[in-house]
This record gives structure tokens, sequence and C-alpha cells, in this order.
């Protein structure tokens, strides 16, 4: 009888942990076009390649060559190596997914304001170099994309994520190709336009990133009183 109960105890352990399996997977790939485009739109105001346009054309005019499709390329890798490996770093520090999250939703209402009032309140460096310096690191894989990417992940499947990162990088590569195209068909004001645009966009983000993981941690909180 004793060993039945055992036999059955495995049994079950075993179906536990495959149900856990099976539920972490489909959380990975659960694939919603509407988390996609939550994703992308944060994304995109973050990456803000756009607004970035100023910052690519002085550099081509202080002689620096850059290759749309080699910047985007390493953009893409060094993001998605983050997006796998970054948690685990932060379990290093013992920092939890929803700390972080909330750390990021302050450094986006930051970048959010910034982008409404113009005003400058991280130091960008700048200098005149290659596809890979400044370009792909640190202006589209900055610091701002690393800490998004993170507090993404506390919301959304990583299918989508990683959709909505592609499509980003995807134009990424068009505008670093076509800059100069770019910038005569919408012109300065539409730069100025869309810049505040998703400013407000980036900023309603934040706060619902704030919102949201606060009420896990106050949740977690209580649960242990």
């Amino acid at each position: 009888m004793g060993d039945a109960e055992k036999i059955m105890g495995t049994s079950v352990c075993r179906t536990a942990k495959i149900a856990t399996f099976e539920a972490n997977f489909l959380a990975m790939t659960e694939f919603n076009f509407m988390e996609m485009l939550s994703a992308f739109i944060v994304l995109f105001a973050v990456i803000d390649i756009l607004g970035s346009i100023p910052i690519v054309l002085d550099i081509r005019n202080k002689g620096g060559q850059i290759n749309g499709f080699q910047a985007a390329s390493i953009s893409f890798v060094i993001l998605i190596v983050f997006l796998f490996v970054g948690e685990a770093l932060l379990g290093l520090f013992g920092v939890d997914l929803s700390s972080f999250a909330i750390a990021g939703s302050f450094i986006l209402m930051i970048m959010a304001i910034e982008m409404i009032l113009g005003v400058q309140l991280f130091k960008h460096d700048s200098p005149a170099g290659a596809s890979i310096v400044p370009i792909a690191f640190p202006l589209v894989a900055g610091a701002g994309s690393f800490t998004t990417l993170l507090a993404l992940r506390a919301e959304f499947a990583l299918s989508t994520i990683i959709t909505a990162l592609f499509l980003n990088i995807v134009i990424v590569f068009f505008v670093l190709h076509y800059t100069n195209r770019i910038e005569k068909i919408i012109g300065g004001g539409g730069v100025y336009v869309m810049k505040k645009f998703f400013g407000i966009i980036l900023m309603a983000m934040a706060i619902r990133l704030f919102m949201s993981n606060f009420a896990t941690l106050l949740s977690d909180f209580l649960s242990k009183l």
C-alpha cells in the first residue's frame, strides 16, 4: 500500500511539473495582436529612430559611414540576448521583474517628459562613428531599450515582444537606409509632431506599467502579512 502511494505521489508530481511546463511554454509563445501593437508602440517611442534622424545626419555630415543593415542587425542581436538573459542577470542582484518594471516605468516617464517638453535630462554622447557605435549601441540598443524590454516581459508573452521588436528593427533599417529621403518627405515639423505624439503615448504606457506592477508587488506584500 505504501509503494502504491509513493508511485501515485510520484505520478502526481510529474503531472504537476508537466502542467507547469506547458503553462510556462504557452505563456512564452501565446501571441496577441493588440498586445503586440501595444509593445510595438512602446518600443517605437523608446527607440525613437525618427527623432534620431538629426543625429544620423550629423554623423554622416562628419564623415561617419552608416550601414543600415549592419546597425539594425547588431541592434536586434543585442536586444534579443538581453531579453533572454536580462532576467537572470537581475536574479544575481536579487531584483524581481516587477520591481525592475516599476523602476523602468520611471525611466520611461522621464524619457516621455523629454520628448513632450523638449528638455534634455539624459546626456547623449554621439561622436562621429560607424554603424555599431553610436547607432546600434547606445542609440538603438541602449539603457532605455533594455529597461523597456524587461518591463514588457513582465506584461506580455515573449513571442509578442520579439515580434514587436523585430518590426521596430525593420523600421530602424529603413530609416537609416533612407534618412535623407525621410527628412525631405516629412520635414523637420513632421519629426517634431511625431516626437510629441509618441511622447504622450510613452507617458501613458509608463503610467500603466507602474500601476500594474505596483498592484502585483502590493498583493504579494499583503499576502505575506
